[in-house]
């Protein structure tokens, strides 16, 4: 599809002084070429993409809002436009160089998905806060792009968005300062610097490439111009302590303490209610096991039945955080056949293959409050939370807000009191939604009632509280969607499915997707990819030029943006197994997590999907 002038008939630039010492008042650059389009249907890989990133050039004067040129949208509107994305610019100078490094001269005007093509202004030179006049509008720099796959799309290169990076020529925004004006021949002024002086292509390279530096992103963090959401990746990379993977792009758990599996010894089993159990496991050797993080789990390992594989199942840990020993319980599913052959055949002294404890639902180490809010079986991860706070004797303000049907299904009633008993600054309120004959309102419970977003409401919970919500997924989403009705920040809110998390594929059709299956056609003869949390394993085909496709022709739920390797949404906990990447990503995962857009199995992988 073609759209716009072609970039050859574009007057070649006459440099006007784009550099950054060029004085106050001065033309720095051209406009030129206006470029919009609104958002439409794209059909791609079978898929539908819902899309602005098609632009296409308009001769005239233009009204330039808050929120965008006249004539203008986005598809994504989480990761493109709002006050701080209403403008994109990207460079004829980058133009030329793409056509020279690519080899092509098919080019137009808004192929980059940019509003305005521009002469001079280049990444290595704009600085995030400089502001400009163009016709009757005032800008400011506010964040290079994020790139997704959709430029890919609209380039017909899926490698774009890593190349974009990689070469240091990702673009801009701009913010709106004053509405106004434009077209193309509009001189671009520039009015101001802005502090630091870091230009475009460094902030990028400062969240998306090595070897960056606790000042660089100390210096960054200095600009009051840069977006609220590269604020809050870089103040991620300079918090983060695993000293692996990219804390501003993905959240990882930490590195796993040994690779792979590894047996235990089952030395207690414990009842909790009438359908959960508590497992014991231990170093055969007597030997500590390395300790867990409140909130982690363990993936387990077993086989019910003689010459039927190996099944995967995670289970939170329920132990106190820095024990000897780990604690897993186990509710008992119907026709669940790892949950029944735990509940009734596994035996003290039994062996059973473990991985090292992962996840990223991990208590916070901040003062904030904290509310830990559960459903039935759903209480284990936060069970393991409130244990750490009474550990270390935490003085922050503490909710305990869990719901069950009655005392029969209650797990960890008398622990938790105990512990709630020990902490100086708690609220607790427990919810049965069919209290039986024999509880007693005020001993045994707090209310009768599910636990529901309007009852969370009449709590009044602390709006700055990091909130750890555990249970089904129907009750997750009801409870955030309470609480942020309530003012509560969703970046602090954390959740922890079941099964598999919820897909991101921004953009793509809403459909209603299968259960995981096995994948249409004839099955592969390679390493066998095991997705954990989907109950599936399947034989690797080189048909696959990533993990990625294998686990989307499963319907596996996934996550992904860019699918080069560059914006780590992808990111996901490798089990066991090794995979190798082709292309290469720009920087590498977190330990013991891949990048699945990228990888291709070294040989048998089982992954937390």
């Amino acid at each position: 599809m073609t759209t716009g002038p072609p970039v050859s008939l574009v007057r070649d630039p006459q440099p006007k002084g784009a550099d950054s010492s060029e004085p106050a008042g001065q033309p720095v650059g051209t406009l030129l070429s206006v470029n919009v389009g609104m958002p439409k249907d794209v059909p791609w890989q079978g898929r539908t993409v819902f899309t602005g990133v098609f632009k296409e050039a308009v001769p005239g004067s233009h009204w330039v809002g808050t929120l965008n040129v006249e004539g203008d949208g986005q598809g994504d509107l989480a990761g493109h436009g709002g006050e701080q994305r209403a403008v994109f610019v990207y460079q004829i100078d980058s133009y030329r160089y793409w056509e020279r490094e690519l080899g092509r001269n098919d080019f137009v005007c808004g192929q980059f998905g940019e509003n305005f093509t521009v002469e001079g202004l280049s990444d290595a030179e704009v600085c995030i806060g400089d502001r400009y006049r163009i016709g009757s509008a005032i800008f400011e720099v506010t964040q290079p792009r994020v790139t997704c796959y959709r430029v890919g799309i609209r380039m017909n290169e899926p490698r774009i968005p890593a190349l974009l990076v990689s070469h240091h020529r990702p673009g801009f925004y701009f913010r709106v300062l004053e509405e106004g004006e434009v077209q193309a021949g509009d001189d671009i002024v520039k009015l101001s610097s802005g502090p630091e002086q870091m230009a475009v292509a460094d902030v990028d390279a400062l969240l998306y490439l090595p070897g960056r530096t606790r000042q660089g992103l100390l210096r960054a963090l200095r600009i009051p111009a840069l977006s609220p959401g590269w604020q809050g990746s870089f103040r991620a990379l300079l918090d983060e302590d695993s000293g692996s993977g990219n804390a501003g792009l993905a959240v990882t758990s930490p590195p796993p303490a040994w690779p792979g599996f590894r047996q235990l010894a089952v030395t207690a089993i414990t009842r909790e209610s009438d359908s959960a159990i508590s497992i014991r496991f231990e170093d055969p050797t007597d030997a500590p096991v390395p300790a867990a993080r409140p909130g982690q789990y363990l993936t387990l390992r077993v086989q019910p039945d003689e010459g039927q594989r190996a099944l995967l199942r995670n289970y939170s840990l329920s132990g106190p955080p820095g024990a000897d020993y780990y604690r897993v319980t186990v509710k008992r599913e119907r026709g669940g056949a790892v949950s029944g052959y735990l509940h009734t055949r596994l035996a003290v002294g039994d062996r059973v293959e473990i991985a090292a404890p992962r996840g990223t639902f991990i208590l916070d180490v901040t003062h904030a409050p904290v509310l830990l809010i559960s459903a039935g079986i759903g209480a284990t991860p936060v069970l393991a939370m409130l244990q750490a706070l009474a550990q270390e004797r935490s003085e922050r303000e503490i909710w305990w807000l869990q719901g069950a049907r009655d005392s029969r299904e209650h797990p960890f009633a008398a622990e938790a009191r105990a512990l709630l008993a020990s902490l100086p600054n708690v609220r607790a309120h427990v919810y049965y939604s069919h209290p039986g004959p024999n509880d007693v309102e005020g001993r045994d419970f707090d209310s009768a009632g599910r636990l529901t977003a309007s009852v969370l409401a009449e709590l009044k919970p602390p709006q700055d509280a990091e909130t750890y919500i555990c249970g089904p997924a129907a009750f997750m989403d009801e409870i955030s969607a309470g609480l942020a009705a309530l003012g509560c920040d969703a970046s602090r809110m954390h959740t922890e499915p079941f099964g598999p998390a919820a897909s991101s594929t921004p953009g793509i059709a809403a459909r209603n997707a299968p259960a995981p299956h096995p994948p249409a056609g004839q099955p592969g003869n390679g390493p066998t990819i095991t997705f954990a949390r989907s109950g599936l394993a399947i034989p690797w085909s080189s048909d696959y030029g990533a993990l990625l496709e294998l686990a989307e022709a499963c319907d596996v739920p996934v996550r992904w943006s860019c699918r080069t390797g560059v914006c780590q949404t992808c990111e996901t906990t490798i089990i066991a197994g090794n995979v190798d990447y082709s292309p290469d990503p720009v920087e590498p995962p977190a330990d013991g997590s891949v990048f699945i857009c990228c990888s291709q199995p070294r040989g048998d992988i089982a992954l937390d999907l």
